[in-house]
């Protein structure tokens, strides 16, 4: 079983800026890790995948976020970082950190909202 952690949510005006994290662990995280990913979801929308990452470093991002966003990984710690840069007030959301593909593993959510 894998064990997924998210933190550095939090409250910011609009145009600062947050460095999410999400650490994985437990039985079976060598595979469940191969691919990890960044989701989001604000009130009364869908679930959406803002960025992902590949063991090897192979990165995707949604559009809304391209040019602000960066995601990154330690592999040695199995660690994801999601670096938001010139957030807006449409950033704000339910921040969800998912390793692996399909089904995968899920965080809980770390909540960021974006006012002034």
């Amino acid at each position: 079983q894998v064990q997924v952690v998210e933190s550095g949510g939090g409250l910011v005006q609009p145009g600062g800026s947050l460095r999410l994290s999400c650490v994985a662990s437990g039985i079976g995280i060598i595979d469940s890790t191969y691919v990890m990913l960044w989701y989001r979801q604000a009130p009364g929308k869908q679930r959406e995948l803002v960025a992902s990452i590949t063991i090897g470093g192979r990165t995707n991002y949604a559009d809304s976020v391209k040019g602000r966003f960066t995601i990154s990984r330690d592999n040695a710690k199995n660690t994801v970082y999601l670096e938001m840069n010139s957030l807006k007030s449409e950033d704000t959301a339910v921040y969800y950190c998912k390793a692996g593909a399909g089904a995968g593993y899920w965080g809980q959510g770390t909540q960021v909202t974006v006012s002034s």
